[in-house]
């Protein structure tokens, strides 16, 4: 089994200017099919051919490095297309009250986001999560990804590698950040994540 890369659930100028058609060709049309490439070809006739994505995700990490960065990062930039929306509408009944609990407010939440988008050292990922029941912001490094980790159900995530903003906000990342997180995310996508209560699988 070959994977592809993941549709874009837009049109490629549904989020701007927070994120340009222009970053999403290179973005999605290139790196992430870059990791997609390099991916299907290293599980080619082994025994990962036909597994999904989080498990080829679980058996690599830690066993090889190579294998597990491209699944990763494909898992990742997959989830994150959804992440955010033209319209991003509001959370739920189920999750508003869960993200006041946990931060207060949306807004809170929305701030606390932006602070640890902006506060991650060097590439990597921030994600909103649902942990024991509760909702926390979680951060990884560089490829590294909520998709195989157990009792973590992530909701959001924002990518925080240079390739995601760099020709629409230079270096700026806390003006991306802005741009995202107070228009863009999909409160949607977040609430049927967590009323489905499983990490969302990459479609084969």
């Amino acid at each position: 089994m070959a994977y592809d890369v993941t549709p874009l659930p837009y049109a490629d100028t549904a989020l701007e200017p927070a994120v340009s058609a222009n970053t999403l060709s290179f973005h999605h049309g290139k790196h992430h099919k870059a990791y997609i490439d390099k991916m299907n070809a290293a599980i080619d006739g082994t025994e990962h051919a036909d597994a999904s994505m989080e498990a080829i995700i679980a058996a690599a990490r830690g066993t090889n490095q190579g294998l597990f960065n491209n699944a990763a990062q494909s898992w990742n930039h997959g989830f994150y297309w959804h992440s955010m929306a033209e319209d991003g509408g509001t959370p739920t009944d189920e999750l508003k009250a869960m993200i006041e609990d946990a931060f207060g407010s949306t807004e809170e939440l929305v701030k606390q986001l932006q602070d640890r988008g902006a506060g991650h050292f060097a590439s990597g990922w921030v994600w909103l999560a649902e942990k024991g029941g509760k909702l926390t912001i979680e951060e990884t490094h560089d490829g590294d990804t909520l998709a195989d980790q157990e009792g973590v159900n992530p909701l959001l995530v924002i990518d925080l590698w240079e390739h995601a903003y760099y020709l629409d906000h230079q270096n700026a990342r806390p003006a991306y950040l802005k741009a995202v997180t107070e228009g863009k995310l999909n409160w949607s996508f977040a609430s049927d994540n967590l009323t489905r209560g499983t990490t969302w699988t990459y479609p084969a």
